[in-house]
């Protein structure tokens, strides 16, 4: 936890916060604090600054907190993802929101398993549990805007050039085509299919909406490895 990311139902009032059991674990436990003690702090979906331990009683912690800057700056990329498996996506989204992502698509694919729409780890508190913990390691505040779409042709049809917006669009898919370009500062949208690839159909739908092919090397890669090299490639991180 670099950052301790307060959440709007723990303020109590002024600049008066009350931490949750976890936070006062790490902040007793981790960073050995005491009264009087400050750490960086921000508030989920606000400004950055620094909290100061007020109070530390029966375990119960309660800090001040004042800001003085703002979150960083975005990447300037979207992703469009198929499902992966439910233990890849915690480490998935928390890599994504430290790389700065701030908008996700989990979309279906042939090749992803139809029980991994069923897990409970799509629940919308858990998936928002592991972006926040993304935020806190990166040192930012603002939550990644996060959709789910368990039908592929509705939402490439019907959806995705609207979602995707301005920018180059770029398909992640193994064969002869153009290397990945490099340090880019425009906006991209990047689609990464399952660790089977995209079916030719679904490559056949994505180029229908501008997404050009563009190849990784010869190496099969997992999802979770191929996320932070395809981002470290395309783009410089703010």
């Amino acid at each position: 936890m670099n950052l301790l990311l307060l959440h709007p139902h723990q303020h109590l009032h002024g600049d008066l916060w009350q931490l949750d059991e976890r936070q006062c674990r790490h902040v007793r436990d981790i960073l050995g604090l005491a009264e009087g003690d400050s750490c960086r702090a921000g508030i989920v979906d606000g400004g950055m600054g620094k909290a100061e331990i007020e109070s530390f009683k029966n375990n119960e912690i309660q800090v001040s907190f004042k800001e003085d800057s703002h979150s960083p700056p975005p990447l300037p990329l979207s992703l469009l993802l198929a499902l992966p498996r439910p233990k890849m996506l915690k480490r998935i989204l928390i890599d994504a929101s430290s790389l700065g992502i701030k908008r996700i698509v989990l979309i279906n694919s042939w090749k992803v398993d139809k029980s991994y729409w069923q897990t409970p780890n799509l629940k919308a508190d858990l998936l928002r549990e592991k972006m926040l913990l993304g935020l806190e390691q990166a040192r930012d505040t603002t939550l990644p805007e996060l959709v789910l779409a368990p039908r592929f042709k509705p939402f490439v049809e019907d959806d995705l050039d609207t979602w995707a917006g301005p920018g180059r669009r770029l398909l992640a898919h193994p064969g002869d085509y153009p290397a990945m370009p490099c340090d880019l500062s425009e906006p991209v949208t990047l689609a990464i299919g399952p660790e089977g690839g995209w079916t030719d159909y679904e490559v056949e739908m994505l180029q229908r909406q501008d997404f050009a092919c563009h190849s990784f090397g010869t190496r099969i890669l997992r999802v979770e490895t191929a996320l932070p090299a395809l981002v470290g490639r395309l783009m410089r991180l703010p």
